[in-house]
């Protein structure tokens, strides 16, 4: 009988080192953040694919006033191989402005999709923007993005194969 994992070569991350990072982001995002809620905190999801990652950021940001909104954009098409033409295909609907927002993405490879958000949300107005991933791929970088603000970087995993 076949198993429910046969077509998985490898495991990078077991479940339980996959739930302490993402509490160890929670935490240090929160510290960061502690005393924005003034301004306000908007925890931005690139849907589809930060779904998961981001509601459970959310639950391990402890007390931290947050709101939730998602952007759709696509520059990937049908394949796996980016465009290096992202477009927004889905908008936020809270008003940025003036708010420290965090970008939520799974996985960050070329950095075309992450520079092309990253404007949009400063063009709407936020004060800072910080991006949390849960992968980070940096050897397939081909965009260095900025961030806007007192904006951070938060990272999961790395890996450094293509």
């Amino acid at each position: 009988m076949a198993s429910l994992h046969d077509d998985i070569e490898r495991v990078l991350w077991t479940e339980e080192e996959i739930s302490a990072r993402v509490s160890e982001i929670g935490t240090a995002v929160a510290a960061d953040l502690e005393g924005s809620s003034s301004a306000g905190v908007v925890f931005v999801g690139v849907a589809t694919g930060a779904f998961l990652f981001l509601a459970d950021l959310v639950r391990r940001v402890g007390r931290l006033p947050v709101e939730v909104d998602f952007v759709r954009a696509e520059s990937y098409g049908s394949g796996t191989e980016s465009n290096g033409a992202p477009r927004i295909t889905c908008d936020v609907k809270v008003d940025l402005r003036g708010k420290h927002v965090l970008l939520v993405e799974d996985i960050v490879d070329s950095g075309n999709t992450l520079s092309c958000l990253i404007s949009h949300l400063e063009a709407k107005g936020a004060s800072s923007v910080s991006v949390c991933t849960f992968l980070d791929k940096p050897a397939r970088r081909k965009v260095h993005f900025k961030l806007v603000g007192d904006g951070k970087f938060y990272r999961g995993f790395e890996h450094e194969e293509d």
